[in-house]
């Protein structure tokens, strides 16, 4: 079967003496793992060196019995080339790149996803606060790919919580003072802190990108959702210590 779509090159690494592996982002068919035989021999045989980042018109063939396609066409439609040489803009993208890779599954379509990255790439490009920008990215791919934390009442009792909040990581949500939990699985977090991510998760793009966040909260919001991540994915991101 032949498929045509548009993808973002999350990695690839060589294969073999002419050939690369590519694992793309699609806009059509979720994450699609392709090969790219004789790119290194003769470059020009296809339109893109397969550039971290970059967006790509791809024509793969779907193979029945391994989940390595073969990729016959590739031309680069976009290559951000804006945060290519800012070392934190280009750790952020790595760092994106690298959690959808480990979240997104296999050839499972998610078009809200891709085009997230798509606005994501774009805004990494020209906005100045990135550490806000890994944020609002963090939060809404949780959302859209069913990891979301429980946020609208106390995870335990499920009753709306008053007074002070705590955010539990093993449980993944919102926890009331009333509720107890083991000492060390909850931390403190504020309720603006709170509201910021719902905003985050209820606006759009554009939006979200003019939303003021304090530093205290961008300090919490950093804490909470890399442990959150870690714990549920049951590993540490590479490109995380960088940020």
């Amino acid at each position: 079967m032949i498929s045509k779509t548009e993808g973002i090159v999350l990695k690839s690494f060589d294969f073999r003496e002419t050939s690369r592996i590519a694992t793309f982002l699609t806009r059509d068919f979720g994450k699609v793992k392709g090969i790219l035989k004789g790119i290194r021999k003769d470059p020009r045989k296809f339109g893109s060196s397969l550039d971290r980042f970059s967006v790509n018109d791809i024509v793969y063939y779907q193979h029945r019995n391994s989940d390595i396609h073969l990729v016959s066409h590739c031309d680069m439609k976009e290559f951000f080339n804006g945060f290519r040489r800012d070392l934190k803009r280009l750790t952020a993208a790595s760092y994106a790149s690298e959690l959808l890779d480990t979240l997104v599954m296999a050839e499972e379509e998610n078009t809200s996803i891709y085009e997230l990255m798509q606005s994501f790439l774009n805004s990494l490009q020209t906005v100045k606060d990135i550490n806000k920008l890994v944020h609002i990215f963090q939060i809404k791919v949780l959302l859209l790919s069913g990891f979301r934390p429980h946020l609208d009442s106390c995870v335990r009792c499920q009753k709306k919580i008053i007074g002070p909040t705590r955010f539990s990581l093993p449980l993944g949500g919102l926890v009331c003072a009333y509720c107890k939990t083991p000492v060390g699985d909850v931390v403190a977090i504020t309720k603006g802190t709170v509201a910021s991510i719902m905003h985050i998760e209820d606006s759009p793009w554009p939006a979200v990108l003019r939303l003021g966040l304090s530093e205290r909260i961008k300090k919490e919001l950093k804490y909470v959702l890399n442990h959150f991540l870690v714990f549920h994915l049951e590993r540490h991101l590479r490109s995380t210590r960088y940020l």
